[in-house]
C-alpha cells in the first residue's frame, strides 16, 4: 500500500507579551512536534506584527509560518495541540495544492 504524504503550511500566533526565551521555547516545541510526524522544509519567523482586531486584549501577535509535510492524519491532531497550548492566539492550517 502507498503511503500517502501531503504538503501543508500553518500558520501560528503567539501572545506578545511573552519574554523572547518562552517564545523560543513554544516556536521550538512546535518545530520538533512536526518533525516528529512529517517533514519541516520551511520555517519563517515574521515576528510581531499588529493584529487586524483585538484577540483575548491584544493588539499585537508574534507570527510564525512553516511548510511541512506529512501524513493525512496529522494536521487534525495539530491543530488541537495549538487549541489547547496556552499562548496561541490563533492558528491556522491549510493544504497546499500541487
Amino acid at each position: 500500500m502507498v503511503e500517502v504524504i501531503n504538503k501543508y503550511e500553518t500558520i501560528f500566533i503567539l501572545n506578545p507579551a511573552f519574554d523572547e526565551e518562552k517564545t523560543n521555547e513554544v516556536v521550538e516545541k512546535f518545530k520538533s512536534l512536526i518533525s516528529q510526524h512529517g517533514e519541516v522544509t520551511n520555517v519563517d519567523v515574521w515576528g510581531k506584527r499588529r493584529l487586524a482586531y483585538e484577540i483575548k486584549d491584544c493588539t499585537e501577535g508574534y507570527y510564525v509560518f512553516v511548510e511541512f509535510s506529512s501524513k493525512p492524519d496529522f494536521p487534525e491532531e495539530l491543530d488541537r495541540i495549538y487549541r489547547i497550548t496556552d499562548g496561541i492566539l490563533r492558528s491556522i492550517i491549510v493544504k497546499k495544492e500541487d
